[in-house]
């Protein structure tokens, strides 16, 4: 069945690692003949939450009107999010959590979005692939949290410099995770 996808990308680095494997997990979920909306967080101007709790009193997800309202119906939608990013001094970059922080907008605003399917594609310079817990733990309990299935995750350590994904099997995993939705 083919669902709707929204993916959301937290890396500024458009020839990195981590869009490397955003690029081959469009091109596997597309092919299966998903839709893919993608969102580059980094690109956008998306702040923190404000914590007012005046969400949808305007309309709009968030009050604060910054791109994240363009995100949001998206979201709304989707049958599934993958959130993708580097890893940044051992958790989740800034460019991306804007956005995750802003989904309690959703939850504020009473939008029903329990059961969509979620995934994690994340990388890290170190070889220990427990760096990337400060993204993958936060995440994971954020989907409980908000009832979503987290279906999959890609951690591919030991990369940094552009192109170091391509020693790796990370765009191999990154496709293989279209398998699961």
């Amino acid at each position: 069945m083919s669902k709707k996808i929204v993916v959301i990308t937290g890396s500024p680095r458009k020839n990195g690692n981590s869009f490397a494997m955003t690029d081959a997990f469009i091109q596997a979920a597309e092919a299966k003949g998903h839709t893919v909306t993608r969102f580059d967080a980094a690109m956008m101007k998306i702040g923190g939450c404000h914590a007012c709790e005046t969400c949808f009193k305007t309309g709009k997800a968030c009050s604060f009107d910054d791109d994240f309202n363009s995100i949001a119906p998206a979201i709304l939608e989707a049958d599934a999010v993958v959130f993708t990013m580097p890893v940044y001094w051992y958790s989740i970059p800034a460019q991306i959590k804007g956005v995750i922080d802003r989904l309690y907008s959703l939850v504020v605003g009473g939008k029903d979005i329990a059961g969509k399917e979620c995934a994690i594609i994340t990388c890290c310079e170190e070889d220990d692939v427990s760096v990337m817990d400060g993204v993958r733990i936060p995440l994971e309990r954020s989907a409980a949290l908000i009832k979503w299935k987290m279906v999959g995750e890609v951690l591919v350590p030991g990369v940094l410099n552009a192109g170091d994904i391509a020693k790796t099997d990370g765009c191999r995993q990154a496709a293989a995770l279209a398998e699961k939705f």
